[in-house]
C-alpha cells in the first residue's frame, strides 16, 4: 500500500487544508520545487543586479553629490538584512511560500519609491526605496534553504546550489538589459537611469506570482509533515527557539561563521577593486570584464561546490574555501597594476565566496532541528548581510587611511576565526564514536527520519552516502 504523509499548506490546526503527499510522489516534489525556485531565482537575478549597477549613479543625480552616492547600495545592503528575520518569522509560522511572495512585492514597491524619488527629487525616498527594493535579495537569498527543505540529506549541497546557479543568468542578463530599458523611456518625465527600476519592479511582481502559483504545496511545511513526531512543534518554531538551536550546536556556530565570514571578505575586497584598478590606470571596460569575472566565480560553479559538498563533507569545502578566499587577498593584494593579476584575485575570490556560501548553508540546515532551520537561516541571512554591510564601510576607510593591499591583508585576517572552528570540529569529528547506522525503511517518508536522526552523523562533515539517504 502507499504510504501518505498529511503535509499541509498552510499551518496546522482544525480545518486546514492538507495536501497528500505520497512517498512515491517525493522525487518528483522535489524536482518541481527545485524548477519552480531555479525560475524565480532567474527573474530575481534579472532585478536585483540593476540596483547593483545603477543605485550610485541615482544617489549621485537626486542629492547632487558624489560623496553621498555610496548611501544607495549601502541602504539596499541593510534593508535586505533588516528584513530577514521578519520574513524569518513568516516563514516560519506560515510557509516558505508566503515569505517568499512578500519579499518580492516589497522588492518591487521599493522599485517604484526609487522611481519616485527621482519624480520629485528627494534623496531621504530614495535611500528608502533602496531599502525596500533590498527584500528581492533577500528573496533570493532565502530560496536557497527552500531548496533544502525537501532535497535528500546526501544532495542538500547540490540543491543549495542549483539554486544559486540560477542567479548566473539573471545577474549577466540584469546589467545589460538596463541601457536598452532605460532607452524606452526617453521623453517620459522618468529618466534613463530610473526606468530600468521599472522594469525590475515589474520583474519582481512577476517572481511573486510564479511563486505564489506554482511553489505548492510549501517545501516547509511540507518537510514539517515528513519530521518525526514531536520536531515541528510551534514552540520550537520561534526566533529564540532559533538562536537557541545555534548555541546549542557548535557545527551550527560553524555554519553560521562561515556564511558570514566568507560573504563580508568577499564583499570588503570586491567593493574597493573596482577604486584600485582606476588608480592603475584601468578604464571602465576593463572593470566591468574583472567585475564579470568575479560574478562568474562566485555563481558559474556553485554546482561544483555543491557536488564537493556532498561528496567529500561539509568541512572539506570549508577548507577549501578558506583556501580560495586567502589565495584571493593575496593575488589581489599584491597585483598592484597588474590587471591580470587582479582579475585573477577576484575570480578566485567568488569562487571562495560560493564554497563558503554552499557549504556553510548546508550545514547550517544539517545540524539544527527541522522546526528550527527556518528562523536559523533567518537568522543566517541577517548576520551575514550585517557584517557584509559592516566590512563594506570599513573597507573604504582601511583604503583611504592605509591601501588596498592592507585592506587584502585584513579580509585574509578575518579567516582566521573560521578556520580555528572547521579545524577543531574536524579533529573532534576524527575522536568522536562512531554513530550507529541507521536502520532499513520500508518507504521514503521513514528514511527522511531515520536521516534526522542520524543527522549528527552528517553534520560533522561525514560524507553522505545512499545508506544514509
Amino acid at each position: 500500500m502507499t504510504n501518505t504523509l498529511d503535509a499541509p499548506d498552510t499551518p496546522a490546526g482544525p480545518g486546514s487544508p492538507a495536501a497528500r503527499v505520497s512517498a512515491d510522489e517525493l522525487p518528483g516534489l522535489r524536482r518541481r520545487t527545485s524548477a519552480v525556485l531555479i525560475g524565480s531565482q532567474i527573474l530575481g537575478g534579472l532585478g536585483v543586479p540593476i540596483g547593483i549597477a545603477l543605485a550610485p549613479v541615482l544617489a549621485t543625480e537626486v542629492s547632487g553629490s558624489e560623496a553621498l552616492s555610496g548611501l544607495a547600495p549601502t541602504a539596499s545592503v541593510t534593508g535586505t538584512a533588516l528584513l530577514s528575520l521578519p520574513l524569518a518569522a513568516l516563514m516560519t509560522s506560515r510557509g516558505r511560500r508566503p515569505g517568499l511572495v512578500l519579499a518580492y512585492v516589497i522588492g518591487a514597491l521599493g522599485a517604484g519609491l526609487v522611481v519616485l524619488s527621482t519624480l520629485v527629487e528627494s534623496f531621504p525616498l530614495l535611500l528608502l526605496g533602496m531599502a525596500g527594493f533590498g527584500a528581492g535579495s533577500s528573496a533570493n537569498l532565502q530560496a536557497r534553504f527552500a531548496a533544502a527543505d525537501l532535497a535528500e540529506p546526501d544532495r542538500r549541497g547540490r540543491a543549495i546550489s542549483t539554486v544559486i546557479w540560477a542567479t548566473t543568468i539573471g545577474s549577466v542578463l540584469g546589467p545589460n538589459i538596463a541601457a536598452p530599458v532605460g532607452h524606452l523611456f526617453r521623453g517620459t518625465a522618468i529618466s534613463e537611469k530610473a526606468g530600468p527600476f521599472v522594469f525590475a519592479a515589474g520583474i519582481f511582481l512577476l517572481a511573486a506570482v510564479v511563486v505564489g502559483a506554482l511553489l505548492r504545496p510549501d517545501p516547509l511545511l511540507t518537510a514539517r509533515a515528513l519530521a518525526p513526531q514531536g520536531d515541528g512543534s510551534p514552540a520550537g518554531r520561534s526566533l529564540r527557539a532559533g538562536v537557541a538551536a545555534v548555541r546549542a550546536s557548535p557545527m551550527a556556530r560553524l555554519a553560521l561563521v562561515t556564511v558570514a565570514v566568507s560573504h563580508t571578505a568577499m564583499v570588503s575586497i570586491m567593493v574597493m577593486t573596482p577604486v584600485d584598478l582606476g588608480h592603475h590606470g584601468a578604464g571602465l571596460q576593463l572593470i566591468g570584464l574583472v567585475i564579470s569575472g568575479h560574478i562568474a566565480g562566485m555563481y558559474a560553479f556553485s554546482p561544483v561546490m555543491g557536488w564537493l559538498s556532498d561528496r567529500f563533507g561539509r568541512l572539506a569545502v570549508i577548507g577549501l574555501a578558506v583556501g580560495l578566499l586567502s589565495c584571493a587577498a593575496l593575488l589581489a593584494g599584491t597585483a598592484g597594476p597588474s590587471h591580470g593579476q587582479t582579475a585573477a584575485g577576484l575570480f578566485t575570490l567568488g569562487l571562495g565566496w560560493s564554497a563558503g556560501l554552499v557549504a556553510g548553508s548546508a550545514l547550517l540546515t544539517d545540524s539544527v532541528p527541522q522546526a528550527a532551520r527556518a528562523a536559523v537561516q533567518g537568522l543566517s541571512d541577517l548576520t551575514m548581510n550585517t557584517a557584509a554591510g559592516i566590512g563594506g564601510a570599513v573597507a573604504g576607510v582601511v583604503v583611504a587611511q592605509a591601501s588596498y593591499g592592507w585592506l587584502n591583508v585584513a579580509g585574509a585576517c578575518l579567516l582566521l576565526p573560521m578556520a580555528a572552528l572547521a579545524l577543531r570540529r574536524a579533529l573532534a569529528r576524527r575522536t568522536a564514536p562512531a554513530a550507529p547506522a541507521a536502520p532499513a525503511t520500508a518507504n521514503a517518508a521513514n528514511a527522511v527520519n531515520a536521516t534526522e536522526a542520524v543527522g549528527a552523523t552528517e553534520a560533522v562533515g561525514a560524507p553522505a552516502t545512499p545508506h544514509d539517504a
